[in-house]
């Protein structure tokens, strides 16, 4: 139940949502500087004269600080709050795209993917908190549109990169830091309404609590990331080998398969919204159970069907698949009440996490037996959202 005084319970909560929106577009100019990264990895290669396994090592020095550090800094902040750290996280980003845009050394390539690295785990859980401060009562909206925002940078910025970065060469890469400026200044201003919410929450209102044991909330919270895992394996197998399949398969050129890419990426863009929209109306504990479980048929079809049909599976799956993560969130913050910025670390971090374990995985079968057998096999991952049947139901949740 929820702990308020006479005044805080009587007083409508309400959405801000301009707040809402510059978070969402800060998400925005994150991710596009994050994808720029990978994006510019054959023109450092051609420069630098790099192996697959130093390119592995740039990725793996990215994801690696991105997903380990995310459950600290949200841990951390939970205690001790600090508005302004979303625009330092901006500001390590930054810093990480001049040294890849004119570092000249390999190791210093390192040190500027780890800066970004850096960065993504001080944005997402600090984001993630000040998008549910700005909810009201809009918990799964909010954060479907937080989440659109990074959905949105990580599809447009291999196409800016391509614009910029391959013609104009490595030190075009410094022209996304003007970006991260745009973002700095935005976020200053987002860090100062925060910083006046918390104090304005501290004194008129106590932490809601749901009133479940906490073994319950540890085995639920372990549900939630088998949920995760299912989710962001299966997107991991699109976003890393399904060009490759669609090549295989159709004999299409590159361009068409990297179209029929886009089309998954903006339904899986469309499905952040619905998800988060749906969610606040039938509770996200239904959102979990149908995006995940209920994606199963559409995936077990698409190793067999052909091209026409391929796209209109791609298209279901994207929305449907997609819809799951917000309502995850939303669904675990309630779990854990007062550790929102632990929580998104946690679920965030895990996701950068499994998307690159899984990708490499996926390719080391890939290899073995074909990138057809990857989508025969992953197929039935999606099968393990049965185990949403388990979730606990919250009195505000009525899915």
């Amino acid at each position: 139940m929820t702990e308020t005084t006479p005044n805080a319970r009587s007083t409508p909560m309400p959405t801000h949502f301009a707040v809402i929106a510059a978070i969402a577009l800060s998400h925005f100019i994150n991710d596009v500087m994050q994808s720029v990264l990978s994006a510019s990895y054959p023109v450092l290669q051609a420069e630098f004269a790099l192996s697959f396994t130093q390119i592995g090592l740039m990725s793996l020095a990215f994801m690696g600080t991105a997903s380990v550090l995310q459950p600290i800094v949200g841990m951390v902040t939970d205690r001790h709050p600090f508005p302004q750290s979303l625009t330092l996280g901006m500001g390590s980003t930054m810093l990480g795209l001049f040294l890849l845009a004119w570092a000249p050394s390999y190791a210093l390539l390192l040190t500027g993917a780890a800066l970004i690295g850096i960065g993504s785990a001080v944005f997402h859980p600090e984001a993630s908190r000040v998008a549910r401060a700005a909810a009201g009562r809009r918990f799964g909206t909010a954060q479907s549109l937080f989440q659109l925002g990074g959905n949105a940078g990580s599809s447009a910025g291999p196409l800016l990169a391509a614009f910029i970065v391959v013609p104009f060469g490595r030190g075009s890469v410094a022209w996304f830091a003007v970006m991260a400026m745009i973002g700095m200044t935005m976020l200053s201003q987002v860090g100062r309404w925060y910083a006046r919410q918390e104090r304005a929450r501290r004194k008129t209102v106590a932490a809601r609590h749901h009133g479940l044991p906490r073994r319950k909330v540890i085995v639920t919270i372990i549900l939630l990331a088998f949920l995760v895992f299912t989710k962001n394996t299966y997107i991991a197998s699109i976003s890393t080998y399904y060009t490759f399949f669609l090549i295989e398969r159709f004999a299409l050129s590159t361009q068409e398969a990297q179209l029929m890419l886009f089309l998954f990426l903006g339904s899986a863009a469309a499905g952040v919204i619905l998800g988060g929209l749906i969610g606040d109306r039938i509770g996200t504990r239904a959102v979990i159970w149908v995006s995940i479980l209920g994606v199963l048929p559409f995936t077990l079809a698409l190793p067999y069907v052909d091209l026409f049909w391929t796209g209109v599976l791609t298209v279901f799956i994207g929305v449907i698949l997609s819809s799951a993560f917000p309502a995850i969130i939303v669904f675990a913050q309630e779990l854990v009440p007062g550790r929102v910025g632990l929580i998104a670390g946690v679920f965030f971090g895990m996701a950068f996490g499994i998307g690159g374990i899984a990708a490499a995985a996926l390719g080391v079968v890939g290899d073995a037996y074909g990138i057809a057998f990857v989508y025969q096999v992953c197929a039935f991952l999606p099968a393990l959202g049965i185990l949403a049947a388990f979730l606990p139901r919250f009195d505000r949740d009525i899915g």
